[in-house]
């Protein structure tokens, strides 16, 4: 398939060639006819990268804050790291788009193969998008016409918010694209509408559509015109529309408004306000988002549970429902929106004009190539060859951030060939692919596996996959890297031992913290230490909501199964002695904490009389450093910093090892498998060491479920 990314560094928009992505449970797989560009939303995107980093930290002081705080924290060079990283990573653009069902995942019920639908898939010739996205197009209505229904949407949750009635006078600032459709949807509610604009050929059209208008470039006052516009009285609503760092449309909707008006802010405008504005006429302000309820709620748009009708009636796919049914009885017109038309091929050049023609409207994306073409699952990125016979020629499963960022330069760094990476939707593995040398990308994870060339595969994917595709691998005769957990469940543990057992090859976790320079000096200062160690582990681990999905426990596990569990291998290496017995508490149940697992207390004994306490705490300040590590040994102390500051107190010819960047293992711990892999020595963790953790992992979690203090002897 061909997909449309910008590279938020610099601006530019490309056209990758990707597989395409594998239908799921509760999704659909469309084959792309037409798509709109939202020219507001998408011009701001290409704005904002082609600004420099100065205008970029302008318009994000929030995120500026962020980077501060983790340079205070995690040090200013990994705080660079991770800012080019992100900056570095393409993102898909588009949201309005319209196709023909080629695939119905499991678990779709009210859609078949064939239907023509719209949803808010991206500029991409096949795209793969959740069942509450999407919406039948009725038979009257083009493929053209029903790619504004989307952003039609957009401008109908902010109407529905401001609730107009019959009669009522509503202005609409700013009439771009959103705009003028909000125009015509206000006067099928049976309102007067204003429309305020700066651009003349868009208030033609507005009036056009019914509108009166004010003209802001030829100096008429918005406020003189809407209160002569209102018969005196101040208009009943004013829907905002409008793009603008300015808090003038704020202010002047607040002046312009009668006395218990409402504002609906559906565009991005400063929001700088006058108290005395609001309060003098008890004023209603609101902020709408996107196309309605169940925007941004997972449950709804990836699991696909809807909300019952009757409590909720207009729902984000029933807006996009209504937006059809308007267009069907012609009370919507969209062919006066459509400024320009575009082969999708040339989608780069359409956005060029995003940036060179302000007064682009509908720019719409055409897709008239094969369809065949569009459905390869591997696709070739380069012509590299392994150098040497015993090269671990390695395969990963999971394009994510962690993948990307870490763990594959990790393997390249350390020399393995890396043959081919795969992501369900496709993308991500070619942008990860081509920047980091892989010779292939794939949407299928059975094509690497089944692969006779691959002899080591990485699995970076969520949680609840690892322990499947774990056992998978190492049934076809791979040597396998799985980042943890190594399973989320017993009966899954269970699964990979016996695979690995009856396999022969090298199995790893990717515990990188016991191969960190500063653990490893600490390592080797404890094996002098003859007596037990006391050990007390903080992980200051920030929250994460409630509905993420490393904290869903059939998807991500929780947080001790996903995260806690680094410390528990960390504390059993440092030891150097098995586990004998464990307890753990977590925070009471309280109704304004969503979440309490995952601020827990987790105690360990070792065969060897040592014992530690591992604090995991999720509510702590992100101000505060996230790691910490103190270990009492023999009358002396280390104490570990965040990674950085390692000090020793009462060691004879050591004091301290600090770093000029945060190094957590990640290189050495790749760097050690592989080596393994090309040497045929041992794996560099024992196989019962990471079975002994994965146990004690899940047998926390589950105790900790139950509120309840255990003991394991």
């Amino acid at each position: 398939m061909k997909q449309i990314l910008q590279n938020l560094s610099n601006g530019k928009s490309e056209l990758v060639t990707a597989p395409a992505p594998k239908v799921t449970i509760g999704t659909l797989l469309i084959d792309t006819t037409i798509s709109l560009i939202s020219t507001g939303t998408e011009r701001m995107l290409v704005d904002f990268g082609t600004a420099n980093m100065l205008q970029k930290a302008k318009s994000q002081p929030d995120k500026v804050k962020q980077v501060l705080k983790k340079a205070q924290t995690d040090g200013v060079m990994t705080t660079i790291d991770a800012v080019r990283s992100k900056l570095g990573q393409p993102i898909p653009l588009g949201y309005s788009n319209v196709g023909q069902i080629r695939t119905v995942g499991a678990g779709v019920k009210d859609f078949r193969k064939g239907d023509r639908i719209v949803s808010n898939g991206a500029h991409a010739d096949v795209v793969r998008v959740p069942e509450n996205l999407c919406a039948k197009i009725p038979e009257n209505v083009s493929d053209e016409t029903a790619s504004f229904t989307v952003v039609g949407a957009i401008g109908l949750q902010g109407i529905r918010l401001a609730e107009p009635t019959l009669g009522e006078a509503f202005v609409v600032i700013g009439v771009g694209l959103i705009g003028l459709l909000t125009v015509q949807l206000l006067r099928a509610h049976g309102c007067r509408v204003l429309a305020i604009d700066f651009d003349k050929e868009k208030l033609k059209l507005a009036s056009k559509f019914g509108a009166q208008i004010c003209n802001l470039s030829s100096g008429q006052d918005p406020i003189a015109i809407a209160m002569e516009f209102s018969r005196g009285a101040g208009v009943d609503g004013v829907i905002i529309t409008a793009s603008t760092k300015s808090s003038d449309p704020v202010t002047q909707a607040a002046q312009m408004s009668r006395q218990r008006g409402r504002s609906i802010l559906v565009g991005v405008t400063g929001l700088e306000l006058n108290r005395a504005d609001f309060y003098n006429k008890e004023l209603s302000f609101q902020v709408s988002c996107s196309y309605g309820p169940g925007r941004y709620d997972p449950s709804y748009e990836e699991d696909g549970n809807d909300y019952p009708i009757g409590f909720v009636r207009w729902t984000e796919q029933r807006n996009f429902v209504a937006v059809l049914d308007m267009m069907a009885s012609g009370q919507l017109d969209v062919s006066s929106l459509i400024s320009h038309r575009f082969d999708f091929e040339e989608a780069p050049k359409a956005y060029d004009l995003l940036t060179t023609d302000k007064s682009a409207l509908g720019i719409l994306l055409q897709y008239n190539h094969s369809i065949k073409d569009r459905h390869i699952d591997v696709v070739s990125l380069s012509d590299n060859t392994p150098k040497l016979n015993n090269d671990p020629i390695v395969g990963f499963i999971g394009a994510g951030n962690y993948a990307s960022r870490m763990l594959i330069p990790a393997f390249k760094s350390a020399g393995a060939f890396l043959h081919t990476i795969a992501s369900s939707g496709g993308t991500n593995g070619v942008v990860h692919g081509k920047r980091l040398g892989f010779s292939n990308a794939s949407s299928n994870a059975d094509n690497l596996i089944s692969n006779s060339e691959i002899n080591t595969l990485a699995i970076v994917t969520r949680h609840n996959s690892h322990a499947d595709l774990t056992a998978k691998a190492l049934n076809a005769g791979k040597h396998v890297f799985v980042e943890k957990p190594l399973a989320m469940t017993l009966k899954e543990l269970s699964k990979v031992e016996k695979a690995y057992n009856n396999a022969n090859q090298h199995l790893m976790v990717g515990f990188n913290r016991r191969f960190a320079p500063q653990v490893q000096t600490m390592k080797k200062l404890l094996d002098n230490a003859s007596e037990p160690k006391s050990f007390i582990m903080l992980m200051n681990a920030g929250s994460i909501p409630a509905d993420h999905w490393t904290q869903d426990s059939e998807i991500g596990g929780g947080r001790i199964i996903g995260e806690a569990c680094h410390y528990i291998d960390l504390m059993r290496f440092l030891a150097g002695s098995e586990i004998v017995s464990v307890q753990a508490r977590r925070m009471g149940d309280n109704d304004g904490v969503e979440v309490s697992e995952d601020k827990a207390s987790i105690t360990l004994g070792f065969a060897d009389g040592s014992f530690g306490t591992i604090h995991y705490f999720a509510n702590g300040a992100a101000s505060f450093p996230k790691e910490r590590i103190e270990i009492f040994a023999a009358g002396k102390v280390l104490q570990l910093d965040n990674f950085l500051k390692l000090k020793g107190y009462g060691w004879k010819g050591f004091k301290k090892q600090n770093l000029m960047r945060q190094d957590k293992g990640q290189n050495a711990c790749s760097a050690a498998f592989l080596n393994a892999i090309k040497t045929g020595t041992q794996t560099p963790i024992p196989a019962s060491e990471l079975f002994e953790v994965a146990k004690v992992s899940i047998e926390v979690a589950e105790g900790l479920r139950d509120l309840s203090q255990f003991s394991k002897v």
